[in-house]
């Protein structure tokens, strides 16, 4: 059979770039606090061999069972979002040779269309990450004040504050919304002047999903965490796909370059790899960046 006829379930962005920066070498460990569907990390233990050195965390429970393969071979997985799963870690004293965080909405989570994160398939108003919580994208769009849905669409989806307020407006008058086409339609019918390539919904959609995922909360949080994970000369990756996040990684890097003698990090990518120059081949690396660094 064909690539083609049986494709990736997800391809992973800047493949590449990843096992280029952080350097595997036989028998080294492995932490990927944002696993997915494992496409970083085969390319990782492809050069250490080493599965028991090997930690996946993801807090979808899609993709952990698409990494039941891994665990059969030695390594850990564990169920949670990438702070909770860093802290548990930490607090028994574990380090790696190696981290990666890959902050992108995987491609089975947009394409399912139960998942409710795109409008690109009509499917129930969900977003969460991990069914388990109980804060839902339906919950957020139909029982949020205006105000509160003005805050979320400006501050989450970098909408100007008058777009901001007409998109908050045009969801309230559409109640009760049950779907994501409902969700667009609402967005589409308030859209004023011409079409723009991307849908007028687009940014709508990433403020509520970062919204109901706590995306940047984590993000904040994991940060200061990385070089407790680290073993002296480990190195750490992080990808960012919009503007917000990856804000606050180089916020977080360009601090540690400025410590001196106190810094616990050394930032390798003087300027973050660009998955729209190097990665052209796959459409949802268009915005991705790579930040890496280094434990001194």
């Amino acid at each position: 059979m064909s690539i083609k006829e049986h494709p990736p379930l997800h391809v992973p962005v800047l493949l590449n770039d990843v096992v280029r920066l952080l350097n595997p070498k036989d028998g080294e460990s492995y932490l990927d606090l944002t696993a997915g569907y494992g496409g970083h990390a085969r390319a990782i233990v492809e050069r250490t061999h080493d599965y028991r050195g090997m930690t996946l965390v993801d807090r979808d429970e899609f993709a952990q069972a698409n990494l039941a393969a891994f665990v059969g071979k030695g390594a850990e997985l564990i169920h949670a979002d990438f702070v909770s799963a860093a802290r548990r870690l930490i607090a028994i004293g574990k380090r790696f040779d190696m981290i990666l965080i890959d902050l992108g909405v995987s491609s089975p989570q947009l394409d399912r269309a139960e998942r409710g994160f795109s409008f690109s398939h009509s499917g129930p108003l969900d977003m969460r990450m991990d069914r388990r919580q109980a804060l839902t994208a339906e919950q957020v769009v139909n029982t949020y004040s205006q105000g509160e849905l003005e805050r979320i669409i400006r501050d989450y989806g970098e909408e100007r504050p008058n777009i901001a307020r007409r998109y908050a407006a045009a969801i309230i008058k559409a109640r009760p919304l049950a779907t994501t086409e409902d969700l667009a339609s609402a967005i589409l019918r308030a859209h004023v002047g011409r079409r723009q390539r991307t849908h007028p919904a687009t940014r709508t959609f990433q403020a509520i999903r970062i919204f109901v995922n706590d995306e940047l909360e984590q993000v904040r949080a994991i940060m200061p965490l990385l070089p407790e994970l680290l073993s002296q000369g480990g190195r750490v990756g992080v990808i960012s796909f919009h503007s917000l996040e990856d804000r606050i990684v180089k916020r977080y890097f360009a601090e540690q370059a400025k410590n001196g003698y106190e810094a616990e990090l050394r930032i390798i990518t003087k300027h973050p790899v660009d998955g729209a120059i190097r990665d052209v081949h796959n459409p949802r690396s268009r915005s991705a960046k790579l930040r890496v660094a280094v434990k001194i």
